[in-house]
């Protein structure tokens, strides 16, 4: 017997007088009547809750604003699969900054991704009804390391991504890629409540809508 079939032997050996599983009620909602306009509203009111940045803007006007955000900036990191023109707005904008690629062929070490000012991604899909954002490693996404790292975060989400409930999102989602779910910047708090920011991740979070 191997050590495999031994261990499966004595699970069921201790399973034998179990009384049989219920069966699981799946009567939750598993989709939306909000239109999109109240999605996008929902969300944003759930991440200012969360004290993360917020912006609602017309996708062609994404990399002037993501300029703006990044005029004080140094270095930013982001993934290898983000479209060039999103950062577009940067080169006359932010002068000197240093963009650094994280890619399969070139991953970027902890210590680097801890020098960098901030870290600009995509997102796969948001649920408006808890304020989460949503990472699910595609190229345009990288890395879940480097979305943890830097202290900023600045995640590109566009407004058809947004949906209501959960089911809605991990309908959309492959249940084998690397996730990070995101709502709000990082924070916990001590045994006296007191809010400790960027403990497990970023400490500040701007979410640019695109419309």
């Amino acid at each position: 017997m191997s050590a495999r079939d031994d261990v499966m032997s004595r699970i069921k050996s201790a399973l034998r007088d179990a009384p049989p599983t219920p069966d699981i009620p799946r009567n939750y909602r598993l989709a939306t009547n909000k239109t999109a306009a109240q999605r996008c509203e929902q969300l944003v009111g759930r991440l200012l809750d969360y004290k993360a940045n917020v912006y609602v803007v017309p996708t062609t006007q994404a990399p002037a604003k993501l300029a703006q955000l990044l005029a004080d900036a140094e270095s930013i990191v982001v993934p290898h699969g983000l479209e060039e023109h999103w950062l577009s707005g940067l080169r006359d904008d932010a002068g000197s900054l240093r963009i650094e690629v994280d890619s399969p062929e070139h991953r970027l070490s902890v210590s680097a991704l801890d020098s960098v000012d901030a870290v600009v991604t995509t997102a796969a899909v948001a649920v408006s009804e808890t304020g989460t954002i949503i990472l699910d490693g595609s190229s345009s996404q990288g890395r879940r390391i480097i979305s943890l790292v830097p202290d900023r975060h600045i995640c590109l989400l566009a407004a058809k991504d947004i949906v209501e409930v959960l089911p809605e999102a991990i309908a959309r989602l492959n249940a084998t890629a690397p996730q990070t779910w995101i709502s709000g910047p990082s924070a916990t708090s001590d045994i006296e409540l007191e809010r400790v920011e960027g403990v497990h991740g970023p400490r500040t979070l701007d979410v640019l809508i695109l419309t």
